[in-house]
């Protein structure tokens, strides 16, 4: 996913992707701040066993976050979804019901005394190889 491709939008960025193949199987963005939150809900509760569901903010992941949102990614594994406010950074791996916490996340919550950009947190990147077996 990048701008050049033209398939980022404003809040969520989430790629579904097949755990033993690599395949991606589709991807969506989610307006956070206008957009309709419940599209969002259909789309985290179609998510198939064995898909791992990559999200990565883009400007604000939290205005429309709401508990049954935030419920529906700690259930993917996420630690910081009950606390994601407005502008924070944050970029996931996870995959539905898994058993504990997944160790593939990053969060910065959005502080003006701290920022690294103006209105902004830093930018943060997630790399690395997951185990298929780690879900």
């Amino acid at each position: 996913m990048s701008p050049v491709k033209d398939n980022v939008g404003r809040g969520l960025n989430i790629a579904l992707v097949n755990g033993t193949t690599g395949k991606v199987l589709s991807q969506a963005s989610f307006d956070m701040y206008s957009g309709d939150p419940a599209l969002l809900v259909k789309f985290l509760k179609a998510v198939p066993e064995d898909v791992l569901v990559l999200v990565a903010s883009y400007d604000d992941p939290g205005t429309k976050m709401n508990d049954e949102l935030r419920t529906l990614f700690s259930n993917l594994g996420s630690s910081y979804a009950k606390q994601l406010g407005f502008r924070d950074s944050w970029v996931f791996l996870g995959a539905r019901d898994i058993s504990n916490k997944s160790p593939f996340e990053q969060y910065l919550k959005n502080t003006p005394d701290t920022n690294k950009y103006e209105g902004w947190p830093e930018l943060l990147e997630l790399e690395g190889c997951v185990p298929r077996k780690v879900f």
